[in-house]
């Protein structure tokens, strides 16, 4: 019989998933990790870090839940057997502390409608803004907001080089919140979500 647990692990067993398994092939900011253990052999990560934008974090529930916003920004499995994401997912949550407000998108770039998210309850808030991202020739490799943090384009032109500096839109992602806490907690925090709750984007089969 095949047992499953999950538990937290140390972020260096995140990185053979996150640079080896998932599309980005970049280590986010990771403040909690977690690994689902298949007969007790690791066979999925999911990690939770603080959201680059500071837009978002203030802009979920507030400035009173700002703090407690955080993003489920990697989720890597080896062989991605049925129910093995969402019992990832649900296993970390019970790991968490709380409260907590945790965002996670799915990339429509990589036909993700967010699956797993809706098997979790968490709610759908529809699509980001379209939005162009600055890129810096040479640092393709990193986030954005990694080295644009708080400069305006200008900023950044006058800091790289003009030539250096040009613009790609950024894919439109769905966005999916949960709360996690007591039950007081969570209607609090849904009583000062700011974003519109919509239906369930349907899966896209070819």
């Amino acid at each position: 019989m095949t047992t499953y647990e999950v538990r937290p692990i140390d972020k260096s067993k995140t990185k053979p998933f996150i640079l080896e398994i998932h599309y980005a092939k970049r280590t986010p900011p990771i403040s909690y990790a977690y690994g689902l253990f298949r007969d007790d052999q690791l066979v999925g990560i999911c990690t939770y870090g603080k959201p680059p934008s500071s837009t978002l974090i203030k802009g979920v529930c507030g400035e009173k839940w700002a703090p407690n916003v955080f993003e489920l920004n990697r989720l890597c499995l080896l062989d991605n057997l049925p129910n093995e994401a969402s019992r990832l997912v649900a296993g970390s949550f019970k790991l968490l502390p709380k409260p907590l407000v945790v965002v996670s998108y799915a990339d429509t770039k990589q036909n993700h409608t967010g699956i797993v998210y809706q098997a979790t309850n968490f709610l759908y808030t529809g699509l980001s803004a379209k939005f162009r991202d600055p890129v810096v020739k040479g640092l393709e490799h990193q986030h954005h907001a990694t080295y644009a943090h708080g400069l305006s384009n200008l900023q950044l032109k006058e800091k790289y080089g003009e030539e250096n500096v040009y613009f790609i839109d950024r894919s439109r992602k769905h966005r999916y919140i949960k709360f996690l806490g007591s039950r007081t907690e969570i209607k609090e925090m849904i009583k000062d979500l700011r974003y519109k709750t919509e239906a369930y984007p349907k899966e896209e089969r070819n």
